[in-house]
């Protein structure tokens, strides 16, 4: 992965709160022409370090209020099938993250829908679709205390 600088950093702390902020904008507050802002968003989109830039939707709005976690157990001795899964995956709208974690589970996924009838139908398909997943453990979001994808922006040489 590509090192990157302190005027990196700031302007990555900045489009994780606001992507759409103008670069004249940015460059004001990290002290950069707004040339130099779009060169270097240019080149951090290019090299994956931005990977995304998307917007976040209420879920009530778009219908699918409720959120379920789900730890999953895979059979022992079928784990070359996670390649296979994560394609499946991909595809599934609904499964919003999955986790390969340790503990009592294999997987944690985050999933979003209308209700418990219509999760019961997503983790039948996941099931049916999926045999190497031989248990599903589920909690049911009551309510969100904290929701966001800010990832903190470490100083590299200070080893945090």
């Amino acid at each position: 992965m590509e090192a990157i600088d302190d005027f990196d950093r700031k302007i990555l702390s900045i489009v994780q709160v606001d992507c759409q902020m103008k670069a004249e904008a940015i460059g004001d507050r990290v002290g950069l022409s707004a040339s130099a802002v779009q060169r270097r968003l240019k080149r951090m989109r290019e090299t994956g370090i931005i990977t995304a830039e998307i917007a976040l939707v209420d879920r009530k709005v778009a219908g699918n209020p409720m959120t379920f976690i789900t730890g999953m157990e895979i059979e022992r001795e079928n784990y070359d099938a996670l390649s296979r899964f994560r394609a499946w995956l991909a595809k599934q709208e609904h499964i919003q993250q999955v986790y390969y974690v340790t503990g009592a589970v294999d997987l944690v996924a985050i999933i979003t829908a209308r209700d418990v009838g219509h999760y019961d139908e997503i983790a039948a398909h996941l099931m049916s679709e999926n045999p190497q997943i031989k248990r599903m453990h589920t909690n049911v979001v009551l309510k969100e205390i904290k929701l966001g994808m800010f990832v903190p922006i470490s100083d590299q040489d200070a080893g945090s």
